[in-house]
């Protein structure tokens, strides 16, 4: 049975662009693939320990509790750890849904990437993901394109192609809705209109991606 990941990161459920994007992308895969499987991680809503990292960072460099010392953390570091890097190694496809906060990825998603890091095999590629399919659907609330002010401060997309794409060898497709935030920030007034055309073109390329990679899958499993 074919499974697609979809990994949601953004705080906001109403409204959140880049989820209403994944939307797109898994309907247009269910639609394809009725008898796939989706299993769903929420950073978002659910997002991780952040000392849970730290916790397995410190044993791999030897610094284990004392003697005497509870090891209940570490136990459920090292589980949960294990359990999010089978999710990524079992998934046939992966949906990431992450907007941009502040330039950069969220807590919720670095956090998520780190313990993913953690796993041998998931960074030596021998995890089974090199070739697999990967749909990112973005969300900026700016402008970062080319020619743009801030073309170059988004420090969210490079990073994910290069964990996604240069460590877990995986085949990326994107898309990408800019200006999110124009319709309701003060002094983007005109910029709306600029902002509806990106997420509808998003859009568009979110169920491509989804209907793409569905007859990608059923074809390699004939």
């Amino acid at each position: 049975m074919t499974t697609l990941l979809r990994v949601d990161a953004s705080i906001r459920v109403e409204g959140s662009v880049s989820r209403a994007l994944a939307d797109s992308a898994e309907a247009a895969w269910k639609a394809e693939h009725p008898d796939g499987i989706v299993v769903r991680r929420d950073l978002g809503l659910h997002p991780l320990p952040s000392t849970i990292w730290p916790t397995l960072a410190a044993a791999q460099v030897g610094a284990t509790p004392a003697e005497g010392a509870d090891r209940t953390p570490l136990a459920e570091a090292k589980a949960l750890a294990e359990q999010l890097a089978n999710e990524v190694k079992a998934a046939d496809a992966i949906l990431l849904a992450v907007p941009l906060y502040n330039y950069g990825i969220a807590n919720n998603v670095k956090t998520w990437i780190d313990l993913l890091l953690i796993d041998p095999e998931l960074v030596r590629g021998t995890g089974g993901t090199a070739g697999r399919p990967v749909i990112f659907t973005l969300a900026r609330g700016g402008g970062y394109s080319p020619g743009t002010p801030k073309h170059g401060w988004d420090h969210a997309t490079p990073y994910l192609e290069r964990v996604f794409a240069d460590i877990f060898g995986m085949n990326i497709r994107t898309a990408a809705a800019e200006l999110t935030l124009a319709p309701v920030t003060p002094g983007m007034e005109e910029l709306v209109d600029a902002s509806k055309v990106s997420e509808s073109e998003a859009r568009v390329a979110a169920e491509q991606h989804g209907t793409v990679v569905a007859r990608e899958l059923i074809a390699n499993a004939a």
